[in-house]
């Protein structure tokens, strides 16, 4: 993902300091304990963007459109611990007044439903139960204790939660034999014609993720294996929207409303959809449509943008080796 990457690399080859962004007179901030440090005292910490509006909006105006949406999109950088209490806060608030939405995660493929399940109905007040079933601490993705308070706000709620994604094994499959290897369902979605200039941005960004190492021909089947995660975490989705509201937890590319998970939606799916993208500030990104260009857009593709300061982080391309095929 073009902005996750684009964040990891700002980190690694800058320090904290930041050019002088002038003040924001007169927008609301998230009065946070923030976690994060780099860039901390940046004018846009704190900010939520409306992207339609293009106005500066409070914490109970982003709340209020997370209740009343069907399918919540919140998009994240994986390390970032402010990203996930965000989260956290808006699970919550969509899950006031009585509402139950299934949350759904990418970091879970659908092959741990079971234990999943079985773990909720055996301690369903224990986050860490959750984790150990499904393995986390083996699955690659960052620190369970990184999402945990995600899992304690939909244990808190008793909330229905969802495996979304591929596993691992089926994107490889994928990604060696292409679109063929996929479920027929999952196989049409993948096939669907999408624009070209997506199609050419996203293999860009998946040159970026892999620092330059991916042979050129790699390009291609590493962006249909995207392709299919979208179309599976959409899936899931809308096979949970047919019951009730349901959000989902990914990373930012995934919530991207031109060509993330909403393009795989069903119409009446993609007509609830609200996607707001935790978005660590930049250096140079001064106002929110600087961001735009983080995603080779005109505007960010998201419903909201709430601008946080970012995680400390190594040279992701540190000790990366060229890929073969």
């Amino acid at each position: 993902m073009k902005t996750a990457l684009a964040a990891l690399l700002f980190a690694a080859l800058t320090g904290c300091a930041s050019r002088q962004c002038p003040p924001i007179a007169g927008a609301p901030a998230l009065g946070l304990a923030w976690q994060s440090a780099r860039l901390r005292e940046h004018p846009l910490v704190g900010r939520i963007w409306d992207v339609k509006q293009a106005r500066f909006v409070d914490e109970a105006a982003l709340e209020a459109a997370a209740r009343g949406a069907g399918v919540l999109l919140l998009g994240e950088t994986h390390d970032n611990p402010d990203h996930h209490l965000l989260q956290a806060r808006l699970v919550r608030a969509a899950a006031s007044g009585g509402r139950r939405p299934a949350l759904a995660f990418e970091m879970l493929d659908r092959g741990v439903q079971p234990a999943l399940d079985a773990a909720l109905a055996k301690q369903p007040s224990d986050p860490q139960a959750v984790g150990d079933a499904v393995r986390w601490d083996k699955s690659g993705w960052p620190p369970f204790a990184l999402y945990r308070p995600i899992f304690a706000a939909a244990l808190d709620e008793r909330l229905p939660i969802l495996a979304a994604n591929l596993a691992r094994k089926e994107v490889q499959g994928v990604v060696m034999e292409g679109a063929t290897a996929l479920p027929l369902e999952l196989r049409a979605a993948v096939e669907a014609p999408m624009a070209p200039e997506a199609l050419r941005e996203m293999r860009e960004e998946m040159a970026e993720s892999h620092c330059g190492k991916l042979p050129e021909e790699l390009l291609e089947p590493m962006v249909v294996g995207q392709r299919a995660r979208d179309a599976q975490l959409a899936a899931t989705l809308a096979a949970a929207a047919g019951k009730g509201p349901v959000i989902l937890i990914a990373g930012s590319g995934h919530a991207r409303t031109d060509r993330g998970v909403p393009w795989y939606l069903p119409a009446a799916a993609r007509e609830k959809v609200l996607a707001v993208a935790m978005t660590e500030v930049t250096r140079d990104g001064c106002t929110p449509e600087a961001y735009a260009a983080d995603y080779g857009a005109r505007a960010v593709p998201f419903d909201y943008v709430v601008f946080t300061p970012g995680a400390e982080r190594d040279d992701p391309c540190k000790g990366i080796r060229p890929h073969k095929r």
